[in-house]
């Protein structure tokens, strides 16, 4: 129950529907018992022992008298209503009986009408926390988990806990008030037997929990391995033009259908273990009934201590506590099953940044003098990607960095948005350490343009909206317009308004790299960081995106990851790296007369 006690606190706004749901509860269990007591009376009218008549009515002699007082005082009354016609007993305990089933089902309809409203807040605020939880963990945790295993747990899994964990708020009430009233009613028809009863209900009860004993490990396997199937299915959607183009599809056609065959076969023996459950049950509860009716049938016709009106509404109250029981031994499975769900996203809720502002973070609203890299080193796991890094970017100044590949060069960009944090050193913004300003500010100041243009599904003007929720139509146009992008924004059927489908798959290369650009510029930050903005494009896309990207750097520092040596050859510094460290800087004309590294790059790069 660990992780029920961390989910609970989900229910405590939505308390209110809670606690009516509990009131509607208790009346739908008294009337639940109620409901079987008054067949006595309807029997006794049908079956009467004798043509008696009760005179008086009859007079309350105390607690041990209660049952005859009760059963004497509903048969006077009803007397009184039908003395000419007895038929009319027949009406009026028919309708007691129907009232009372009437108000039954009418509490029970009540109390699931309140719990819902619980049971679904309770669905949409934790989606909505781990939700909020995965943008804020850093890039770095995603590295590591598949995409396909996180929409699991924000899919099915929080899913599960509803359907485990919130049905269980209302057993706890329902079925245990159920039960204690009808226990109460059979006590008050023969305390003997139920007595009797109490005997066997503990066997039952331990083996059924002996059944359910592996159920989390069992859920937990399926869990993950739905996980699993919905990465492989993520990558396929995503990958699915190299699919297609290397004749790949049996390969991952083999891999989907090996984790739906590991994911059938874990179902099954999670499934038809939980599916033993009910029938074994059922089967102990009937176990018992045909104990009582050796029991009781005893008492009724040899040992004349049990009316036989009293014997059938007892047996209707045994029966009734089937149900509950049948419910919450089920219940407890689903708090098995439950468990594993709320344990895969209690992982995520629980897991701790490490990139968070820190308590004494300042907000920083401008950039004034420089970008200080001071001795950083990093490593993304063992080996180091940059050692005892240092450099001096000034305001207004267009920096490239260039290399091979792994040099280190998308790894500034990552460090400079902190995206990651250094391991050594420290990044300073005029002279400010980047870890002592808040996460947004800090990215506030900056704008950011990937190799990848990463665009949503919506439309021009909801991708704009991205970096400037408040922008006027008059804004959007001129930044598109810098970007070289209106040109063909405002042939699309609906300007502005086109959505531009899945990852801005309804525009070519060069068009959604450079409405990625007029997005960076729509923010106008200070310092702009390009990380190979162009390294994808063709000849043409590229010089439309070269000339929205220098119109775009003008009068601002930018920090440029260069793959295309002709893109930055007006850079006011190139720094060329190898294996995390400077090897050459200066400008283009300066690099070339030195013939070193940054030489060798260019000639490779013109025999291209």
């Amino acid at each position: 129950m660990t992780y029920f006690k961390k989910i609970i606190r989900f229910a405590l706004p939505y308390k209110k529907f809670g606690i009516l749901n509990i009131i509607c509860n208790i009346f739908y269990a008294l009337f639940s018992a109620l409901s079987f007591v008054a067949l006595i009376p309807m029997l006794d009218v049908l079956f009467p022992k004798e043509k008696s008549v009760i005179v008086e009515e009859p007079i309350y002699g105390g607690l041990s008298t209660l049952k005859d007082y009760f059963k004497d005082y509903l048969a006077w009354r009803i007397q009184e209503y039908s003395l000419d016609d007895p038929s009319k007993a027949l009406i009026i305990v028919i309708s007691l009986v129907i009232i009372l089933f009437l108000l039954k089902n009418v509490f029970r309809y009540m109390a699931n009408f309140f719990i819902t409203f619980l049971k679904n807040g309770v669905l949409k605020d934790l989606r909505n926390e781990v939700y909020e939880k995965i943008v804020d963990l850093p890039v770095s945790f995603f590295s590591e988990k598949r995409k396909g295993d996180v929409m699991a747990r924000i899919g099915t899994d929080v899913l599960e806990i509803q359907h485990s964990f919130l049905s269980i708020l209302e057993l706890i009430v329902r079925e245990p008030l159920t039960i204690i009233f009808t226990i109460a009613m059979m006590l008050f028809i023969s305390a003997e037997l139920t007595l009797f009863v109490f005997i066997f209900i503990p066997i039952s009860g331990f083996i059924i929990s002996r059944i359910g004993k592996s159920l989390k490990k069992k859920s937990d396997r399926v869990q993950k391995e739905q996980g699993t199937f919905l990465s492989i299915l993520e990558e396929t959607l995503g990958g699915l033009k190299i699919i297609k183009g290397f004749n790949a599809e049996k390969i991952f056609g083999g891999k989907f259908k090996k984790s739906t065959y590991f994911f059938y076969k874990y179902s099954n023996s999670l499934y038809n273990r939980q599916n033993l459950a009910s029938p074994t049950s059922e089967f102990l509860g009937i176990v018992v009934i045909a104990i009582l009716l050796w029991y009781g049938g005893r008492m009724v016709l040899i040992d004349g201590t049990l009316d036989g009106s009293d014997f059938i509404a007892y047996m209707g109250l045994a029966y009734n506590i089937l149900t509950p029981a049948k419910a919450m031994s089920k219940a407890s499975y689903g708090v098995k099953k439950g468990n594993a769900a709320a344990e895969r996203v209690l992982e995520i809720l629980e897991t701790e940044s490490t990139i968070q502002d820190l308590p004494n973070a300042e907000e920083k609203a401008s950039f004034d003098k420089n970008i200080e890299i001071n001795n950083i080193s990093f490593k993304y796991e063992n080996e180091w990607v940059l050692k005892d890094f240092q450099l001096e970017i000034p305001k207004g100044q267009t920096v490239a960095f260039v290399g091979p590949s792994g040099s280190g060069k998308s790894t500034i960009a990552n460090l400079l948005t902190r995206f990651y944090d250094v391991n050594e050193g420290a990044i300073k913004i005029d002279g400010n350490d980047i870890k002592d300003i808040t996460l947004a500010s800090l990215r506030g100041l900056l704008g950011l343009v990937t190799q990848d243009s990463i665009l949503f599904n919506d439309t021009v003007r909801g991708n704009l909206h991205v970096a400037k929720e408040s922008a006027t139509d008059e804004e959007m146009i001129a930044a598109l317009k810098v970007a070289n992008a209106w040109e063909f924004v405002k042939e699309l059927e609906h300007g502005l308004d086109t959505n531009i489908g899945d990852s801005g798959s309804k525009l070519s290369g060069g068009q959604k790299q450079r409405l990625s650009i007029a997005r960076a510029v729509l923010k106008n930050p200070p310092i702009m960081i390009l990380d190979e903005a162009t390294s994808a494009l063709d000849t043409e896309s590229e010089r439309l995106v070269q000339d929205a990207l220098e119109k775009m750097m003008q009068n601002r520092t930018s920090v440029v990851i260069a793959h295309r040596l002709s893109t930055i050859q007006n850079a006011d510094n190139i720094v060329v790296l190898s294996k995390g460290k400077i090897v050459e800087q200066g400008k283009h004309e300066e690099l070339l007369a030195q013939k070193g590294v940054y030489h060798s790059l260019v000639e490779m790069q013109s025999l291209d």
